[in-house]
């Protein structure tokens, strides 16, 4: 994809205006939680399944395994293959830090998450962008805290150089205010919330991620009711088990206000969390679009 200036001035909003927080005036700030993968871009990072009998070696992508991972080796297309659990040559080795030398480091090589970002913008925006990829822009452009949840296991300042890639090219403005970074996958991260045996499962880990960004979140920039939190994601056990977590939260905080936004199938589907259910909107039109903002004008 070439990197011409045009280009990189129509994403950068030359005549768009930084916009406070909707509650601002309240003193209530907007959290992002985003999950990366198929959320806030597309990447050709493969999972591997390998055949029960012989080994041999299928590539799937990550929407794909979001959508048939539950029925992987029971039932299905791939009911014939299983997952390998070995970080060096299982199915996630591409969702993994790998060791670089001090030489290979000086030569060049970086991690495989921030080729495979700087690779995905070699391709057209419909391409690469996820449908949250608004949001996250929104949020970085005006400096909201983010946090990033994802079930890969790199470690966090892979993610950081991973998304810096994004800036680097011009398609963001500028590095996202980190509240937090949890690749659930990862191991020191996995015991800091909590899972000391290494036992639990993504969605548990990331209901934790969730419960302890909001903790952040209060602890940084204090108890506001006018609060307001939202969480996007694709996959579908991952989804139930965040609105359960929102929920909890929403019991422990009533007055703040949590949104989940589902996301699978390139869907953009916002879910509030209130005391009497739920109350979801499809949204089509994605431009310029806030998880909370819904009011926003196009600049």
């Amino acid at each position: 994809m070439s990197d011409s200036p045009l280009k990189g001035q129509l994403e950068l909003g030359i005549n768009r205006a930084p916009e406070k927080d909707r509650n601002f005036d309240r003193g209530g700030r907007s959290f992002y939680f985003f999950d990366f993968d198929d959320n806030i871009a597309f990447l050709t990072t493969p999972l591997i399944l390998f055949h029960k009998k012989d080994r041999s070696e299928v590539k799937i992508s990550s929407g794909d395994f979001a959508q048939y991972h539950q029925t992987i080796g029971i039932s299905g297309l791939y009911a014939d293959y299983e997952m390998d659990f070995c970080d060096v040559t299982g199915t996630f080795r591409n969702f993994r830090d790998h060791d670089i030398s001090e030489v290979e480091k000086l030569s060049g090589r970086q991690q495989i998450f921030v080729q495979d970002v700087a690779g995905a913008l070699g391709f057209a925006d419909f391409q690469w962008k996820g449908p949250s990829w608004e949001c996250f822009y929104h949020a970085a452009f005006n400096q909201r805290p983010l946090s990033v949840i994802t079930a890969r296991g790199h470690h966090p300042n892979t993610l950081k150089d991973g998304i810096r890639v994004f800036v680097q090219k011009k398609v963001l403005p500028l590095e996202p205010n980190y509240l937090s970074i949890y690749p659930v996958s990862h191991k020191e991260t996995r015991i800091a919330l909590g899972d000391a045996e290494l036992k639990e499962g993504t969605a548990e880990l990331k209901q934790r991620a969730i419960r302890a960004s909001v903790e952040k979140a209060i602890e940084l920039y204090g108890f506001n009711a006018h609060h307001r939190f939202g969480m996007s994601d694709d996959d579908p056990k991952n989804i139930q088990l965040i609105l359960e977590e929102m929920t909890r939260l929403k019991t422990r905080f009533p007055e703040m206000s949590f949104f989940m936004i589902e996301t699978q199938h390139g869907n953009f589907i916002k879910h509030e969390v209130k005391h009497n259910g739920l109350h979801g909107d499809r949204v089509e039109n994605l431009s310029q679009l806030s998880f909370f903002e819904e009011d926003r004008q196009k600049s």
